[in-house]
């Protein structure tokens, strides 16, 4: 019996000091960023600025703006400035899933499709 007694407790302590997941989003609402992901099979990585309403995106030497509408501190939606095809012309929902001291990660679809993807953007000083 103490050595149930025992075992329950040590497995709250290890429960109770389990530290959430970090998310103070705040610090990320603007700056400068980077983030990768495969394209076939290739690392592709797009830096882009942001502000609390605008954000501009470099990838592969093309230059794209997007306004940025602010849900709460960890969720946005990008909508393209100047899109080019009906895909250009979805906007992109964004939540901040954790945040580290220069990283944080996301999740993201295009507003209507179901399918989410995850990334990781880190902040350049």
């Amino acid at each position: 019996m103490k050595k149930h007694v025992f075992l329950g407790m040590l497995l709250l302590f290890v429960l109770a000091c389990k530290q959430p997941p970090q998310r103070d989003c705040t610090d990320f609402k603007t700056g400068k960023f980077s983030f990768t992901t495969t394209i076939n099979g290739e690392e592709k990585t797009t830096y882009f600025t942001r502000t609390l309403d605008m954000e501009v995106d470099e990838f592969e030497g093309k230059i794209d703006s997007s306004t940025v509408r602010w849900i709460n501190d960890c969720e946005y939606v990008l909508r393209n400035m100047n899109p080019k095809n009906m895909e250009e012309e979805k906007s992109i929902h964004i939540k901040i899933l954790t945040t580290t001291d220069s990283t944080y990660t996301f999740e993201y679809n295009a507003i209507g499709d179901k399918r989410k993807f995850k990334g990781t953007a880190y902040k350049i000083h």
